[in-house]
């Protein structure tokens, strides 16, 4: 018997208005796929879904670091631009 596995939420359980939210939901639910998947104990349909969705929370992490680090970028230039003054 093979086990079912919930549907996929969008692209995590956060918020998408809050990427701080969105980030760690998307995160922690890759944890838990990859803590279930390098158990082995998966069929082989259960665990390429698993990938799939790993890889989608993967996009929307990686993302979610580049937003970031845009942010941060732009409060160091404005940082500097103040100092300028």
């Amino acid at each position: 018997m093979t086990r079912k596995t919930a549907a996929p939420a969008s692209d995590s359980a956060a918020p998408a208005d809050d990427p701080v939210a969105r980030f760690e939901g998307s995160l922690a639910e890759l944890e838990a796929i990859v803590a279930r998947m390098e158990r082995g104990d998966l069929p082989l349909e259960e665990s390429l879904q698993l990938f799939e969705r790993g890889m989608g929370l993967t996009k929307v992490c990686r993302s979610s670091l580049e937003s970031a680090e845009l942010r941060v970028r732009n409060l160091l230039d404005a940082g500097d631009d103040a100092a300028d003054r």
